[in-house]
Formats: C-alpha cells, structure tokens, sequence
C-alpha cells in the first residue's frame, strides 16, 4: 500500500525522474517559462522553489547544494543565485504559477501546463529574421 506516499512517480524510475525533473528546473530557470504536461509541471514545482529557497539565503554551501540537485548545470544556478533570487527576497513563498491550458497533447490528450514564476516579467522570444533585419539596418546607418 502507498500510504502517505505523494510522491508522482510519472512512469519512471527513481533516478530517471530525478534527471527529468532537474532538467525542467534548468530550462525554467533559463527561459523563465516552459510548456509541459500538467503532472510534470506540478512535480517540477516543488523542485523549482526549494531551489530558490536555497538561493535565497545564497551561502556557498547553498549554492553546491542547488548545483549538485541541478546536475551541475553551472550556468543554471549562476541564472538562479544572480538573477531570480534577489528578485523573489521578500517574497515567503510561492515562487511558481501553474497556468492550465485548454489545448490538450496531439498524441495522448494529456493536459498541458505552463510553469513560470510569478514576479519574474517573461520576454517574448523574437523571431531571428526581424532581429537580423534590424543588425543590417544599423550597419547600413553606420556606414553612411
């Protein structure tokens, strides 16, 4: 029997969800806001604010700790400890959002879900041809 048992085992292994669930923290961390299944993204929640808890204090041994729990994606927790924890010091808890989409998944129709944090403003990606387009314009005004 799974008394008191809450974790969300997804369909792996110990250690294959472990990996999985550290790698959705880093592409949080990076991009600020992922898509994913609803299931994933409440399990990488936990994760993604016991993170920033550890950030928020920001001792050395804190910073070893999130970088062995984020398979030493360095640049990750660089992104972590520099940028989102200051942002998030006041705050007591309640980092992420958990945002439900109506679109369901093509293949299995599972729920999808967007996690992002909560006081952290979410650029738009811009399109590379636009980017490139405006780098030639300037060019092209600075050589006259």
């Amino acid at each position: 029997m799974r008394h008191l048992k809450r974790t969300a085992k997804l369909g792996r292994t110990g250690t294959h969800r472990n990996m999985m669930l550290a790698n959705l923290v880093c592409s949080l961390i990076k991009h600020k806001r992922i898509t994913t299944s609803l299931a994933k993204a409440r399990a990488a929640r936990s994760v993604a604010e016991k993170m920033v808890t550890l950030a928020k204090s920001g001792t050395i041994h804190d910073r070893r700790l999130a970088s062995a729990r984020l398979l030493h994606q360095e640049d990750a927790v660089k992104i972590l400890f520099n940028e989102i924890a200051p942002t998030q010091k006041e705050r007591r808890g309640g980092y992420t959002r958990i945002v439900k989409l109506a679109l369901r998944r093509r293949g299995d129709a599972g729920e999808e879900a967007i996690l992002e944090w909560v006081d952290l403003p979410v650029q738009a990606p811009t399109e590379p041809a636009k980017a490139e387009k405006a780098d030639e314009a300037k060019t092209a005004e600075a050589a006259k």
